[in-house]
């Protein structure tokens, strides 16, 4: 949910199929003005109508009430239109819609989202019905429907071309206590969205000569340990240092993530790291710590705190006048959208305590955003050349580059040039995309966390560029069979060969099992969740540009799959079978001390199973994977490698979790 969690795979899903018979009750037809309420079990699929005339837009809202459920339309033929189903498990709404292309009925299924679902009930009720949306700005609106309520969080919008901003609108509530909407003046806090804010606030120094990007950083900050090598400012701005990140520690050293987290605090946890993930340029991994180093360098070198800075050099002179590096989290800010969750009664708040810059913290709106968006056309702050350098790749020790410049991420969109970067803190979720070459910006802020605010922006950009928009081509030496089609059936002995777990990086295995049918992944420290064949080796992640490709092995048992995603590929081995039974857990038992984040972790044997117990966190229950290796039940730590002395005796563990690798615990007790 926050930005620890952008680096390591996070699957949505929807269920393809379930291998039980279900009955089909015809509920009847829909009315405007009035719910119906009715009770389903897992053996049930209900069907209703609705009439409408050509070229509608019908929004309903399906409520659930103790069972998951999806909900699949029809055109009047029979006709899939399309599935919906949010992640938000056995509570809450399910929205959907229905675009009509000609005056008849359409059919709406709903069922529970697979045979495991206990029975529950729902209310079903039409939200709205009126005519299909014609011009960009009306399909906008339309998109984002779901939002424009008076109870809810929603989301705000602009859309920036050739100089100007040509659309900007709010939807739903920025403060759900006080009923005060989303506007495109609303203040939100936009997380790693504020990274290329850091980025250019470095680069803006550099044009003065006074300091490099290829500088050392403990030139500037001596605090940060001395690891004998050296790690330079543009290691640090292009996710490339090695270092730790600090959301990562300070879950592993027993902080929540909405507590008072300072500036102070990240840079005493730093200056006890002995160790880095990789030697620096070797790899990229998303590390938050190097942009909160980075504001640090700015601060010390320009002698003004970085929100004065900022707010100096960049966003007073390009009238941002909303916008603010937030480093106090006891100052008020006037029009702020607070953010929130979905939870199993409703809406709850999401709370945020940062008092921390550079990284994240960065408070705009989405009006102000698109001056700063602006400025990369005709720059008012900066010049040609640092933006150049700001957009430009960053390039790895082995000469590879990995879509990853300055705070930013550059690439292509459907055939066109893009450069973007999104931003997920609490209930927070914002996303900045510009396409250079066509001089347009989209900008989307939400206050919810079950927004997906990287996908509607691209939405947005499907409506206003879709004439220069290319679909991707197809590869000439795919194989037939591995072209989508609509629906993909896959023997169960050819499922059963993928079966097993794959190991994608120390610390983080991807569990591939089969429940009817359906292949579920359950990433380490995550729940499980279900892939979407898109062929007979692909399966898509729902909702996420990613797939998991199975390389077949003649038959056998699968032994690589491969992650597809940012135009990147990453192989994953199958690990080899492990009798967890033959484990002797009490050989584990005793107190762990990390002097790196001065903690202790007291491990305990309960029932079956390996505990670790920490003064501030909810308890971690372990599962063997390898001789002395765990995975664990939380995403802070999921992997622990045991050690043991000459004698073969525990003396120690190694805690790995995606953004840190090996941080090394003595046994103590």
């Amino acid at each position: 949910m926050k930005s620890h969690s952008q680096g390591i795979l996070v699957f949505l899903c929807i269920l393809l199929s379930a291998n039980l018979l279900q009955a089909q009750i015809q509920k009847g037809e829909l009315k405007k003005a009035k719910t119906v309420s009715s009770e389903i079990s897992a053996d049930q699929k209900h069907h209703y109508t609705i009439t409408l005339e050509a070229n509608q837009f019908a929004f309903f809202k399906l409520m659930q009430r103790g069972v998951d459920m999806r909900v699949t339309t029809y055109d009047p033929a029979g006709k899939k239109l399309e599935d919906f189903d949010s992640p938000n498990g056995r509570t809450g709404p399910e929205l959907f819609s229905i675009t009509s292309t000609s005056k008849g009925k359409y059919k709406i299924e709903v069922q529970p989202f697979d045979g495991k679902e206990p029975a529950g009930t729902y209310q079903l009720s039409i939200q709205s019905i009126k005519p299909k949306a014609s011009t960009p700005n009306e399909l906008v609106d339309e998109l984002f429907t779901p939002w424009d309520s008076d109870d809810t969080p929603g989301a705000a919008v602009a859309v920036v071309r050739d100089g100007a901003i040509i659309y900007k609108k709010g939807y739903g509530m920025a403060n759900l206590e006080y009923d005060i909407p989303n506007t495109p003046s609303t203040v939100f806090h936009i997380a790693s969205v504020s990274k290329q804010f850091t980025a250019f606030s470095i680069l803006l120094l550099e044009k003065e000569g006074k300091l490099s990007l290829d500088d050392d950083i403990r030139k500037y900050i001596p605090e940060v340990a001395d690891f004998g090598k050296t790690i330079t400012l543009k290691h640090l701005a292009t996710h490339t240092s090695g270092m730790r990140d600090q959301w990562n520690l300070l879950a592993m050293a027993g902080w929540r993530l909405d507590d008072v987290i300072t500036k102070e605090h990240v840079l005493k946890l730093v200056s006890r790291q002995k160790e880095l993930n990789f030697n620096p340029g070797d790899e990229y991994l998303y590390c938050n710590t190097g942009f909160t180093l980075l504001a640090e360098v700015v601060a010390r070198v320009s002698k003004q705190s970085f929100a004065e800075f900022t707010k100096a050099r960049i966003f007073d002179p390009l009238q941002m006048n909303s916008t603010l590096f937030y480093d106090d989290h006891e100052k008020i800010v006037k029009n702020r959208a607070y953010s929130y969750y979905d939870g199993q009664d409703g809406f709850k708040k999401s709370v945020l305590s940062y008092a921390n810059v550079g990284a994240t913290s960065l408070f705009t709106t989405v009006e102000d955003l698109s001056l700063w968006s602006l400025n990369f056309a005709k720059p008012k702050v900066g010049d040609q050349a640092i933006i150049e350098k700001l957009n430009t790749l960053a390039v790895l020790n082995n000469g590879k580059t990995f879509g990853g410049a300055l705070g930013q991420f550059v690439g292509k969109y459907k055939g066109l040039n893009e450069i973007q970067h999104g931003g997920a803190d609490a209930g927070y979720r914002t996303y900045l995309t510009r396409f250079p070459d066509e001089n347009f910006a989209v900008v989307v802020f939400s206050n919810s966390a079950q927004f997906n605010s990287g996908s509607m922006a691209h939405k947005v950009v499907d409506i206003y560029l879709k004439d220069k928009l290319k679909k991707r081509p197809k590869k000439k030496e795919e194989p037939k069979e591995e072209k989508p089609t609509e629906k993909v059936e896959i023997a169960p002995e050819t499922l059963a060969t993928y079966v097993g777990k794959y190991e994608l990086q120390p610390g983080f295995v991807i569990a591939i099992q089969e429940r009817d049918g359906v292949l579920e992944a359950q990433p380490t420290g995550q729940p499980k969740v279900k892939l979407e064949p898109t062929s007979l080796t692909r399966f898509q992640v729902v909702g996420v540009p990613a797939e998991l490709e199975f390389v077949p092995n003649d038959g056998k048992q699968v032994q690589v799959v491969n992650l597809l995603q940012g135009g990147q590929s990453m192989a994953a081995k199958r690990m080899k079978d492990f009798d967890e039974k033959a484990v002797e857990l009490s050989e584990f038992v005793g107190k762990f001390y990390s002097e790196e984040l001065a903690t202790t972790y007291h491990f305990k044997v309960e029932g079956d199973k390996l505990i670790a117990k920490h003064s501030r966190l909810s308890d971690i229950t372990f599962n063997p994977s390898k001789k002395d290796e765990f995975s664990g039940s939380t995403w802070y730590f999921g992997q622990v490698v045991f050690v043991r002395d000459d004698k073969g005796v525990i003396s120690g563990c190694k805690v790995s979790n995606g953004r840190v690798r090996s941080l090394h615990f003595e046994k103590i007790d």
